[in-house]
């Protein structure tokens, strides 16, 4: 018995750690110019759990005991707020594939580029470490089953699609690396937006070949494992 009591307050620290470091997330997406609002949302996997922001709550009002949470089912776990109405987007990236963590934001640039193109050229090298060529899913409604579908659809094989007329999600083993993800769709979004708007010229993209070898490189980029 003791154990159990034990085994449950390790959980609920988890999740109030995880909560704290989403809170933090959801806000620099506001910050950092990504969401406007009440826009955007994130989420984070905590065992068979997903953390996930409310619906409609500015992300400067939500405290520790605003935690929300969901199964992977979407029935509500923890908290009494509603969850976020792209819940359904979520929940389609963590029960095709081991994602940790799943932002979602309206980035002008990025959403710019949705409106425009079926995939984001490849204009930086950088595109190699979100899989590939990052591609648009087809519109549809927000909180939609049908948005998730063109979503997963979207995201074969990579880390990050554009949401066309609506924003961008991206997924990763952790907060960090999926919100820095986020970000870097966003620069990668305004690079070619402004290289493209120069009157009389193409920009330059890289080939497969050349983004294959960078694949390759990135695989042992950082520090090695201290362990």
């Amino acid at each position: 018995m003791a154990e159990q009591r034990r085994d449950q307050r390790d959980a609920r620290d988890e999740e109030a750690h995880a909560w704290a470091e989403l809170l933090a997330t959801a806000r620099r997406t506001v910050t950092d110019g990504l969401v406007v609002g009440t826009s955007g949302n994130v989420s984070v996997r905590v065992g068979d759990t997903v953390l996930v922001t409310p619906s409609g709550v500015p992300y400067d009002r939500l405290t520790p005991d605003d935690i929300t949470g969901v199964d992977l089912q979407g029935r509500q776990t923890l908290g009494t707020l509603v969850p976020t109405s792209e819940l359904p987007m979520h929940l389609a990236v963590y029960r095709s594939g081991d994602a940790g963590a799943v932002v979602h934001t309206h980035a002008v640039h990025a959403t710019a580029v949705s409106l425009l193109v079926p995939e984001l050229p490849a204009v930086h090298y950088m595109t190699a470490a979100l899989g590939g060529a990052v591609r648009v899913a087809p519109y549809a409604t927000y909180g939609s089953h049908e948005l998730a579908e063109n979503m997963l659809r979207a995201l074969a094989d990579r880390s990050a699609c554009l949401l066309r007329n609506h924003g961008t999600i991206t997924y990763g083993q952790t907060l960090a690396q999926a919100y820095d993800r986020t970000a870097q769709l966003e620069w990668m979004c305004r690079l070619w937006l402004t290289a493209s708007s120069v009157p009389g010229l193409t920009p330059s993209l890289l080939t497969e070949p050349q983004l294959t070898e960078v694949a390759d490189r990135l695989r042992g980029y950082g520090q090695p494992d201290a362990r």
